[in-house]
């Protein structure tokens, strides 16, 4: 066996009984274009891959949430499946490194192409799911992801950091708790730059910068965030 598939089996830890299932995964179509013998390429693991992949975060996360309702479950899953997500999964797992793909996708950058890493990581779960059965694929995959909860957490973070923080104050603290303040006003009319401090009752959580005031304020609401996940929302 290649010490590249070697390498990248102890990274997924899992042993392939049958490495024509991994090297299928990594093949993406253009490299027929210079290996027409080296059938079959990805696309087929791939279909299979993403509905692998749906059911086991559906059925993960219907048991980890007993309490929320179908649509917000429905989201939840949708962060966890969605393309830049499975492309980070698949380069922290190392697949870009081991892709086969045509000398003209090489040289146009291919490798770190989202498009391709995500349907390199669906075609993965696919070969594994072929490889051995459903439960080995979803431990395997459950654990390539980590703690959910943890995981949606930093993706809701980033992508809405004040609505996620208006989420954990409000349970405690009522839905008008918070309060961002502009601290400073700098730059020209045509290049201002915002400073913003979000408050907790009288208690700073956070500050941040910013173009505009709604900038500044997502810059100091994940910096609130932090703050709390260190020491807890008390007043």
């Amino acid at each position: 066996m290649p010490k590249k598939l070697a390498a990248l089996q102890q990274r997924l830890g899992y042993e392939f009984r049958s490495t024509a299932l991994l090297l299928e995964a990594l093949t993406h179509p253009s490299y027929l274009q210079d290996h027409p013998a080296a059938r079959p390429h990805n696309q087929r693991l791939e279909y299979l891959g993403d509905t692998v992949i749906q059911f086991i975060l559906t059925d993960a996360l219907f048991r980890e949430f007993p309490s929320e309702r179908e649509g917000v479950l429905s989201r939840r899953r949708a962060v966890l499946s969605k393309g830049g997500f499975l492309t980070q999964m698949a380069r922290d797992l190392g697949l870009d490194a081991a892709l086969r793909l045509s000398k003209s996708e090489e040289d146009t950058g291919g490798r770190a192409r989202s498009s391709i890493l995500e349907d390199a990581f669906e075609s993965l779960v696919g070969a594994v799911y072929l490889d051995s059965d459903l439960a080995t694929t979803r431990e395997r995959v459950l654990a390539w992801y980590g703690p959910l909860a943890a995981r949606l957490a930093l993706k809701e973070d980033a992508e809405n950091p004040k609505g996620r923080l208006q989420e954990l104050v409000q349970p405690e603290h009522g839905n008008t708790a918070l309060r961002y303040d502009v601290t400073a006003t700098t730059g020209p009319r045509h290049a201002r730059e915002y400073q913003v401090a979000v408050f907790l009752h009288d208690r700073q959580l956070g500050t941040g910068a910013g173009p505009s005031k709604k900038a500044a304020e997502e810059v100091a609401a994940q910096a609130a965030l932090a703050t709390l996940r260190n020491s807890g929302p008390k007043s």
